[in-house]
């Protein structure tokens, strides 16, 4: 069997466990991770064996030749990573997750793709991600009514590492609680600088965007100690829909998981790495995507088994 290979940019909770779902995939490699060049050398362990380097050329320099790069920085540098990787003529795939981005980042990411003859895959977490299937789903089966997505509670990955950049942040930890009907409120738990003001901090917080829209309330943590004693990966969603099918009203649909937050999404990375050698040059999320393309092995034997 001929491996994908991959190459894994950051080594954060995300592609820690990228590593390792990789490792567990029979038709994927990981052929090396990519970081900054002030982290290469360090943590060893969650490298699983695997050389690091401080860019990409390095890597293709030490003989590696990945064919996609699955990209675990922040959202925010989403957009830059996967342009760069794009143009130097590897797949990407990342689990961008700014909502109300994402219709601009897939469309320049369509034109970069095209141009470089290669495919994009954004926004392929949970949510955005499989979470977006199951809500096109819900609507092809219902395609009138409502859909409520509840998240939590759980620790929410791309609200920390948003808390962690804001100015006087040492280190964070969001927490989102749900309060029913798609709504949230935001916890958030705050290890500060020296010499950083609470209420700035605050403040800031508040104004941004991952945070501007929700009931927010901040504490903070008087060590790194009891940090870390927050910092449980679980996560989890309930999606509710009722709606109508044809002229039949009440139909309700539900779906509900409680999940170890990276582990999910690397594994839906991985999953959308195997699916971006399947397809056509361009940008998708997962919603464009067959989902057989998602699984290992052949459309015929999926067919027979799930259909």
């Amino acid at each position: 069997m001929t491996k994908t290979a991959v190459l894994v940019h950051g080594l954060g909770n995300i592609g820690k466990a990228v590593i390792e779902a990789v490792e567990a995939s029979p038709d994927m490699e990981c052929v090396g991770v990519v970081r900054s060049p002030s982290s290469v050398g360090t943590k060893k362990n969650d490298l699983r064996g695997l050389a690091d380097y401080p860019g990409l050329n390095a890597l293709l320099k030490a003989g590696a030749k990945p064919q996609v790069a699955v990209i675990c920085g922040p959202s925010r540098l989403v957009p830059e990573d996967a342009a760069r990787y794009l143009a130097a003529g590897l797949n990407t795939v990342d689990s961008f997750d700014i909502h109300d981005r994402i219709p601009d980042v897939l469309t320049a990411m369509d034109g970069q793709a095209k141009a470089a003859g290669r495919v994009a895959v954004t926004a392929a977490g949970w949510d955005p991600g499989t979470d977006s299937v199951l809500r096109a789903l819900f609507e092809a089966m219902t395609p009138v009514g409502v859909t409520f997505t509840n998240f939590g509670r759980g620790r929410s990955m791309g609200h920390s590492v948003a808390a962690r950049a804001i100015d006087g942040v040492a280190d964070a930890i969001s927490i989102t609680i749900p309060i029913g009907g798609g709504r949230h409120s935001r916890l958030v738990y705050v290890l500060a600088e020296a010499g950083a003001k609470q209420d700035d901090i605050r403040s800031r917080l508040a104004a941004d965007a991952y945070f501007a829209h929700d009931p927010l309330e901040v504490r903070f943590a008087a060590d790194a100690a009891e940090l870390a004693s927050i910092a449980d990966n679980s996560h989890g969603v309930l999606m509710e829909r009722i709606g109508a099918s044809g002229f039949a009203s009440n139909q309700r649909l539900s779906f509900d998981m409680r999940i170890d937050n990276p582990a999910l999404t690397a594994q839906v990375l991985v999953a959308a790495a195997r699916a971006s050698t399947r397809l056509q040059a361009g940008a998708y999320t997962l919603i464009d995507i067959p989902m057989v393309a998602l699984l290992p092995g052949e459309r015929m034997t999926h067919v027979a088994r799930l259909v």
